[in-house]
């Protein structure tokens, strides 16, 4: 059996273990601590805007936080891009809110604006206005940020931008992660730069920031013995885990210039294959290509081409599946104009780590052609 090649492994610097031995040495192993509060500082100088971190155990945890600062509740609807991961949708169960999925555009293959204001009206028209917008930079590549933030503000529906793939990624020069009313990032084994799990919530108002801690700590109130007046989560990031994010954030850059670099050797080595598409970066669209996605013709089966690369031990994926299409979603209202569906047929995510080396990229592309020569 050849060595497994994996969709995204984890890439460490080496320097995680410096602030990791700090806190054992200096016994701050709590979800608190200088790592905790260094790590905030570090996201914070990378977004480059007046924000506020909180570090968190999850994205899911970060977003979950950001439907209650925002008091979604029993009843409520919130809408949500039909093509992302589950974690996206899940919070708003959570709560006791309904999702409300919009399809994609083909451009970035994120949350559409025609649907989206078609969404809104037809929920306002049903007597239930949205009380979020859930926008995903799908990948790592920006959603079209100018269209759906004025549709939000002329119905004045605040925005949490689910930038869990997309660290280092910008729109128009600015980083992503930092144009929701509240957004949201992730450090998942799989993620552009991992603390093994973990996340962070991203508030433009201290008052958010010290209502997300509060909360994220079990929202003890400010008494000499555990007194609760709200109902809180153990959701705060320890000491540790934000060591291995400052070791990480030391190699941010490097990493998406890799990743980058790995989708341009795809995209030119397959540039001449009339099977094979790509996904451009529109004008103002940075994207930290987190994951390399190819679209497939019509009559090239994805799954062919999946399991021909797991036999040479080679880690692909299918596009998310969208929300939509999930059973545990299958009354969801949704508005949908085809084109996620497409993606899901057509689409598989190629590895893309940034700790491939140059044999492991050759294995790839030999596979993919060895495929594309018999079928």
């Amino acid at each position: 059996m050849k060595p497994k090649i994996w969709l995204s492994s984890p890439h460490m610097s080496g320097a995680e273990q410096t602030y990791i031995k700090e806190a054992f040495d200096t016994n701050w192993v709590a979800p608190l601590g200088p790592n905790v509060n260094g790590f905030e500082h570090d996201l914070q100088s990378y977004l480059n805007e007046d924000r506020y971190i909180t570090a968190l155990a999850s994205g899911t945890s970060a977003l979950h936080l950001s439907l209650i600062l925002l008091g979604v509740t029993n009843g409520d609807e919130v809408i949500c891009q039909s093509k992302t991961f589950s974690a996206s949708a899940n919070p708003i169960v959570y709560q006791g809110a309904t999702p409300v999925f919009v399809d994609s555009e083909k451009d970035t293959w994120n949350m559409c604006p025609e649907q989206l204001e078609i969404a809104i009206k037809d929920r306002i028209d049903k007597g239930k206005t949205p009380k979020a917008i859930i926008p995903v930079h799908l990948y790592g590549m920006p959603y079209k940020v100018n269209e759906i933030h004025k549709i939000a503000e002329e119905y004045n529906i605040p925005v949490i931008e689910d930038s869990a793939e997309s660290l280092g990624s910008h729109y128009n020069g600015k980083n992503c992660g930092t144009f929701g009313d509240l957004s949201i990032l992730s450090f998942n084994g799989n993620k552009i730069i991992t603390t093994s799990g973990g996340g962070a919530l991203v508030t433009r108002t201290e008052a958010h920031k010290n209502k997300a801690v509060f909360l994220a700590t079990q929202a003890r109130d400010n008494a000499p013995h555990y007194q609760h007046s709200h109902i809180g989560y153990n959701y705060r990031m320890s000491n540790i885990v934000a060591g291995i994010g400052r070791g990480q954030m030391t190699i941010l850059d490097s990493h998406i210039a890799k990743r980058r670099a790995n989708h341009e050797l795809y995209q030119k080595t397959f540039e001449n294959n009339d099977k094979i598409t790509f996904l451009s970066e529109p004008k103002d669209h940075f994207s930290n290509r987190w994951l390399s996605a190819i679209l497939l013709d019509s009559k090239t089966t994805r799954e062919g081409l999946r399991l021909a690369l797991e036999k040479e031990n080679i880690e692909s994926r299918p596009l998310w599946k969208p929300m939509h299409q999930q059973p545990v979603f299958k009354d969801a209202p949704s508005y949908l104009n085809g084109v996620s569906d497409d993606l899901f047929d057509r689409g598989l995510c190629l590895p893309s780590g940034s700790n491939l080396t140059n044999d492991q990229l050759d294995r790839v592309i030999s596979a993919i052609n060895t495929y594309f020569a018999v079928c």
